[in-house]
């Protein structure tokens, strides 16, 4: 089973959805960032919207806007552009100067590898801007994943949006982490591919064999290695915004690695910018982004590690919805809605739109009776409604469900 960057999964949104009571919804037709809510006598009858996959336009934070606002928009500091002179002696090396005009600073002190000193075996993954191969490094004979990425056009927005990835990805160094490699290309090619280690399997491929079933040791040294990582990535100001099984690899000796930062931002909690909330993937999303937040922080990752968690305990998703209304739905029958201080104090734009008529009671210990006792207290914490209470992944580390032997993994 190979890795699968990129790979799109089966938990997407449909354009059709169940009633779902219990909501309030102020008026007949009414649009809330993208998603429209039809209703008829307080009834919610049809939502539309899109899966936060890479496919979206990417809004807010250093990512696409509409063609109109691209010329007002202030640069972003993180991407800023290398001196002329810095760019030359970059083209000189060997980098193409539509990917050094654009986002020098992401290949700074980097020289690019040739196309021709790869063999691909098979073509392993795919997404909606990328194709993954299995290779050989024909330099060192180590077997590699390489991610080839495609561009609109070669549209400055897109290869800023990839010059983020690659600078997330050079920022971090952790064995939780996969680790960029090196940089394919040439003066005249116009595509990109990523080096990575190759990994033989990820985590939603295993846990959808029927010949796999993990046990308590294994998910217990699996969620350790999962919070190492993202203890990393937060205390290096990353937010990976996309925890779910297919982005997590894991190879043959039990290591796990997170993976595929196309989603991921630079986020600083001491000087927060709006953000946008159109990411993470529908089932391991957490409320405060399906009700519209731009101002968070660590705990949409962790709360996608609850969901890990509780899906490696379980032995399938524990909330597959299949629109956002019907996740919220999901989220408030097992996690309770939120309390009344929560919601005046969080204002989020959608909670008049999403609030329940009636509140709903936590049940998450009755639902999850027969998981390891020791697993239901960090469950309860990381599936907290209130993103402040899911606390951090230093503090999830040192949860009694969490073990350090990784050889328990095999």
């Amino acid at each position: 089973m190979g890795c699968v960057f990129g790979r799109e999964v089966s938990s997407g949104i449909v354009s059709e959805s169940k009633e779902v009571s219990n909501f309030s919804v102020e008026s007949s037709s009414r649009k809330v960032g993208n998603v429209s809510v039809k209703t008829i006598d307080g009834d919610v009858v049809e939502v539309q919207n899109d899966e936060s996959r890479k496919k979206e336009e990417k809004v807010v934070d250093g990512e696409k806007k509409p063609r109109g606002e691209r010329k007002r928009s202030k640069s972003n500091p993180r991407l800023s552009n290398l001196p002329k002179h810095l760019r030359g002696e970059q083209v000189a090396a060997g980098w193409p100067p539509w990917l050094t005009a654009v986002c020098g600073e992401a290949l700074n002190g980097w020289i690019p590898r040739r196309a021709d000193s790869f063999e691909k075996i098979d073509k392993i993954g795919q997404g909606t801007y990328s194709n993954v191969y299995k290779a050989k490094d024909m330099l060192t004979g180590k077997i590699v994943a390489l991610k080839k990425v495609r561009f609109d056009n070669l549209e400055p927005e897109s290869v800023k949006f990839m010059a983020r990835e690659i600078l997330i990805l050079r920022r971090l160094d952790h064995p939780n982490v996969i680790k960029l490699e090196g940089l394919v290309t040439s003066r005249m090619s116009c595509s990109l591919y990523l080096v990575f280690h190759y990994m033989e399997h990820d985590l939603a491929g295993l846990a959808a064999s029927p010949e796999v079933k993990f046990t308590e040791p294994q998910v217990k040294c699996y969620m350790h290695q999962l919070l190492s990582g993202l203890e990393h990535c937060h205390n290096n100001g990353v937010l990976h915004r996309d925890i779910k099984g297919s982005n997590l690899l894991i190879d043959d000796d039990g290591v796990l690695k997170i993976a595929d930062f196309g989603l991921a931002s630079f986020f600083d909690p001491n000087h927060k910018h709006p953000m946008t909330s159109r990411v993470v993937t529908l089932w391991y999303r957490p409320p405060e982004l399906l009700l519209g937040a731009t101002d968070y922080g660590v705990g949409v990752d962790l709360w996608s590690a609850g969901c890990i968690l509780a899906e490696l305990l379980a032995g399938k998703p524990i909330m597959p919805g299949r629109t956002e209304v019907e996740q919220l739905h999901k989220i408030y029958k097992l996690c309770g809605s939120p309390s009344e201080e929560y919601w005046k104090k969080s204002k989020l734009p959608n909670a008049t739109l999403f609030k329940p008529r009636e509140p709903y009671k936590r049940c998450i210990q009755e639902t999850f009776k027969d998981f390891p006792p020791s697993s239901l207290p960090l469950i309860e914490t990381l599936l907290a409604i209130d993103p402040a209470e899911r606390l951090t992944a230093t503090v999830a580390l040192n949860s009694e469900v969490i073990f350090q032997d990784r050889t328990l993994c095999l």
